[in-house]
């Protein structure tokens, strides 16, 4: 599998990653068969966050990784804080609760460095030189390897790469949608690595039926999901594995992060990480062509 240099990583990063929100921390015997599954096709980046579960995803990632940590990349994000009664979480993006939130994951993911530590949203009200501030003393405690953040706002995302520290943004992008093509060159060009989530678009690219997704009507995205099918039948190839291409075909992506939560969805997708190098190109820029774009109409 394709292997892409990060800013900051000393050990590249697998052109597909797991991301872990979705596994299940009472079924640990299925997560672990996704993990050592995921790493027998080459996969090397597992993405969680202290959001998920109440801290619970990050301890279950922790408790799988930690006797083969050396072979993993490991990514996690900062920012959002549980209330303390549980019924939801709150903004923090100090440069305070960073430094004592990235404790408290330490301990969960029972590591003493965390390769890649991601801001977890972000607006332009935050405290910008703070948060950088925060991550760079992480970094040379060596408690951190890298930083990002993990956005789909470009007035956002767009001031962290002019900053030239950042190495990575999460966002979402799929064949449905686009919204992210606008401005990957621009990430590009400030060395931001970009790291995809969403690339099935709430499964609509694999098995489920259409509807309203984002801007596209119900008719228009039943026509890209025929679109999408008559193409991956005319070559041989599963919808997934298109799904996964497409994005990956960008020069600015690095990594598309896919969420498993099953052993059967783990499976599909080793079949599909196989047929990667097996994707036309003409088939990707077919598809980029008449495929419906569209843009950000927030936060530009």
């Amino acid at each position: 599998m394709r292997k892409s240099s990060i800013k900051g990583l000393d050990t590249a990063v697998s052109a597909i990653s797991i991301g872990a929100m979705s596994l299940d921390y009472q079924d640990p015997s299925t997560s672990r068969y996704i993990l050592d599954k995921a790493q027998e096709c080459g996969v090397n980046f597992v993405d969680t966050a202290d959001l998920y579960n109440q801290g619970q995803n990050e301890s279950l990632i922790g408790s799988l990784i930690k006797d083969n940590r050396s072979n993993w990349l490991l990514g996690t994000k900062v920012g959002n804080s549980w209330k303390a009664d549980g019924s939801g979480w709150e903004w923090k993006p100090s440069k305070q609760y960073i430094l004592q939130a990235v404790e408290a994951s330490l301990q969960r993911l029972q590591t003493d460095y965390i390769d890649l530590y991601q801001l977890h949203g972000g607006t332009l009200d935050d405290p910008f030189d703070d948060i950088l501030e925060a991550f760079a003393l992480l970094k040379e405690q060596g408690k951190i390897r890298a930083y990002g953040i993990s956005s789909i706002r470009p007035n956002v995302f767009l001031k962290y790469a002019q900053d030239g520290r950042i190495s990575t943004n999460l966002m979402q992008y799929s064949l449905l949608d686009r919204r992210p093509e606008e401005y990957l060159q621009k990430l590009e060009e400030a060395d931001v690595a970009v790291f995809v989530r969403g690339a099935l678009a709430q499964g609509l690219l694999i098995d489920k039926p259409a509807k309203a997704y984002l801007s596209l009507d119900e008719a228009s995205v039943a026509k890209a999901q025929s679109m999408i099918k008559a193409s991956a039948h005319l070559y041989n190839l599963a919808p997934l594995t298109l799904a996964l291409a497409y994005p990956l075909a960008q020069k600015a992506v690095k990594t598309v992060v896919a969420g498993i939560r099953t052993k059967a969805q783990m499976d599909d997708l080793a079949k599909a990480i196989q047929q990667l190098e097996e994707v036309p190109k003409e088939v990707l820029s077919d598809l980029y062509e008449k495929l419906p774009t569209i843009c950000y109409t927030d936060h530009r």
